[in-house]
This record gives C-alpha cells, sequence and structure tokens, in this order.
C-alpha cells in the first residue's frame, strides 16, 4: 500500500470514529480510548502475599455481583507482577477511594508491596485494611475466570463499612469526581 492510500485511510478511520461510526476492533488504542470515555469509581484492592508480605494495587475494574449471596468482583490484569499474588490469595479486600485520595491511588499503581508510612492494620483473614476509604469490602475469594488478559476474582463479602464522602472516578485516562445534580 502507497503512504497516500494509508493517509486516507486513517483519515478515514478517524472521520469515522468522530461521526460515531465503529472503529476497527482490532486497534487496542482506539478501543482503549472508547473504553475509557465510561467513568468508573476507583479502588486499592490489598491481599497478602504467602511469605506474609501485603500487596495492593489500584483498580477500576470493580463491580457488585450479587446480594444474595454477596459478591463482588475485579479483573486482575495477568501482566501485571502482582498478578500472581492476588490469583493465590485466599482473601482480599477492595476499597473504595475518596475523591481526595489520589495520592494513595498513584502509591498503589507502581508500589504494590510497599506499605512503609501507610495507615493500616490486618483483618481477621491478614489482608491490609487501609484507612479512610469512603466504603471497603473484606471478601473471601470464592471464585475466579479466566477473561482474555485478566482474570475476574469474584469475592464473597465477609464484612463491609461505608461512610460519607465523594468519591473518586476515572475517565479518560484522569481522575475526577462526581458532581450531584439538581
Amino acid at each position: 500500500m502507497r503512504d497516500s492510500e494509508k493517509i486516507d485511510k486513517a483519515i478515514g478511520r478517524a472521520e469515522a470514529i468522530e461521526s460515531g461510526h465503529s472503529a476497527d476492533v482490532t486497534d487496542p488504542k482506539a478501543l482503549r480510548s472508547a473504553l475509557g470515555r465510561f467513568a468508573t469509581g476507583v479502588t486499592v484492592v490489598t491481599a497478602t502475599q504467602a511469605d506474609g508480605t501485603p500487596v495492593g494495587i489500584t483498580a477500576n475494574s470493580f463491580a457488585s455481583v450479587s446480594l444474595d449471596p454477596p459478591l463482588v468482583l475485579w479483573s486482575a490484569a495477568r501482566s501485571s507482577m502482582r498478578h500472581a499474588h492476588f490469583t493465590a490469595a485466599p482473601a482480599f479486600s477492595v476499597h473504595i477511594l475518596g475523591a481526595d485520595q489520589t495520592d494513595l491511588a498513584m502509591h498503589f499503581t507502581k508500589n504494590g508491596s510497599r506499605f512503609d508510612g501507610l495507615d493500616y492494620q490486618l483483618n481477621a483473614e491478614g489482608v491490609p485494611i487501609l484507612a479512610g476509604a469512603i466504603a471497603r469490602f473484606e471478601c473471601a475469594t470464592d471464585v475466579m475466570h479466566e477473561g482474555g488478559d485478566h482474570t475476574i476474582i469474584i469475592g464473597r463479602v465477609l464484612r463491609f463499612t461505608a461512610t460519607t464522602g465523594a468519591p473518586m472516578l476515572f475517565c479518560d485516562g484522569a481522575f475526577g469526581q462526581f458532581t450531584k445534580g439538581p
């Protein structure tokens, strides 16, 4: 294909996307960009490694599954160096972050095994519980499913806490917050 044909094809794809037409599903950058239009909450998921070291990761792939029994899920990227720790953990905790907890969210994007200086305690299952989340779900791992490049981890909620406060949101690659309407 000549350069002029490549340019025409790229322009055509860009115009189709701009006008609301479907982009090529095999284009991971375009797909990620489209998926990024969906605003999600921000969580930090914690567990304990086999050697007793606490581990955490920032995730926006959290969802409720069932009220009876109480089940929640999150998805762990198989490319993450922490994936093996979370898929081996018998228990985990999901911390829903408030709008003012950007530093905590950023901390666990890179430093998942570094809890130095953080305010936390271990729960009955030995899972790190972080202070200050607007909601927390302490879970026993129930079942896992392979989902493409992620593992979907479903947990049975053992305990939860909830407080007031504005949630942190993630959309279009940036943190933000929710503003209630009239």
